[in-house]
């Protein structure tokens, strides 16, 4: 059972709090069949709340603090991980982690934001909002990975880059800018996942790739609904409008050629069941891998390039 639950999570929450507190009288009276009905209640529940979400819950889902992380997914479902630290410039950005790791039989560079768990892990982690250094580093180690031949995986889960006035002192606009065109570039196969927040450039910033894949209660957008009400309406209260308006969700950004993927979640989302969560994950970026291994290297790089320059496209 998840530790923070959200507002629409709570009735099967309670419903599960109550089978749990039966489980523990049934040893002394039998309450199987009470406890099957509450179970078949609790599932159709679930069904029915999780395959109706609108994009304002989707997006309170994709910022769950139970959802798995970056690391969360590297440890699960690859080995051999030596995480690479520093821009070679000004320090190490804890907010992007990444390094060499073993995809089953495929080496990969994996790169990805890391958020914390608790007040101290978070400060540690700048919430996940990257420096100038963290795209930086992030860019040194892809074109390490491109001086090896081997591919790369991003992961995005930013509610943006670093905003302060040191960042914009040293670069932050530039740093981002320079990854996307270094990105478009890179003659190794790039696979782009949205696991979490994808906010604004912090991150797009590691996110020009081959293929994009977003996992299924996630969103993706150029502002947060919450900033987008308040830049509107002067207000955050019309932040669930904003979310429809923005059309943030992953089936959206399928409909709109901006992504090429959707990663399906344990109902419930990902943080419900985080070991499945990883393992379907795992199976997709294997088959995604296995597929562009096959296109010659000055093709990917074409196709990559034709696919971005396409997005924006419009005609009155």
């Amino acid at each position: 059972m998840p530790k923070a639950v959200i507002e629409f999570e709570k009735p099967i929450v309670e419903l599960e709090q109550k089978i749990d507190e039966m489980r523990q009288y049934s040893e002394r009276l039998d309450i199987s069949g009470e406890i099957k009905i509450l179970e078949e209640k609790v599932e159709e529940l679930r069904k029915a709340i999780y395959n109706g979400l609108t994009r304002w819950q989707k997006v309170q889902l994709a910022r769950h603090p139970d959802r798995p992380y970056t690391l969360d997914y590297i440890n699960t479902i690859m080995t051999d991980f030596v995480e690479l630290h520093g821009d070679r410039c000004v320090r190490d950005d804890k907010a992007i982690v990444g390094g060499f790791a073993r995809l089953e039989r495929e080496i990969v560079m994996v790169i990805g934001h890391q958020k914390g768990r608790d007040t101290k892990s978070n400060l540690y982690r700048n919430f996940g909002m990257p420096n100038p250094e963290g795209y930086r580093k992030a860019l040194r180690l892809m074109k390490l990975a491109a001086k090896f031949g081997k591919p790369i995986i991003t992961m995005l889960d930013t509610p943006g880059a670093f905003p302060g006035l040191e960042a914009e002192e040293r670069g932050q606009a530039e740093s981002i800018a320079r990854n996307l065109f270094e990105m478009s570039h890179l003659p190794v196969p790039i696979i782009v996942v949205i696991i979490g927040e994808g906010a604004s450039g912090g991150a797009l910033g590691i996110g020009v790739g081959d293929r994009i894949l977003m996992m299924e209660n996630t969103w993706y957008s150029v502002i947060s609904p919450e900033s987008c009400s308040s830049i509107l309406w002067r207000s955050w209260d019309f932040k669930e409008q904003a979310a429809e308006a923005l059309k943030l969700t992953a089936p959206d950004l399928l409909a709109q050629g901006i992504i090429d993927r959707i990663v399906p979640e344990p109902l419930g989302g990902a943080h419900r069941d985080p070991v499945q969560g990883a393992e379907i994950l795992k199976g997709i970026l294997l088959e995604e891998l296995k597929k562009l291994r096959k296109v010659r290297i000055h093709k990917l790089i074409e196709k990559r390039i034709e696919k971005f320059g396409k997005m924006g496209e419009w005609e009155e």
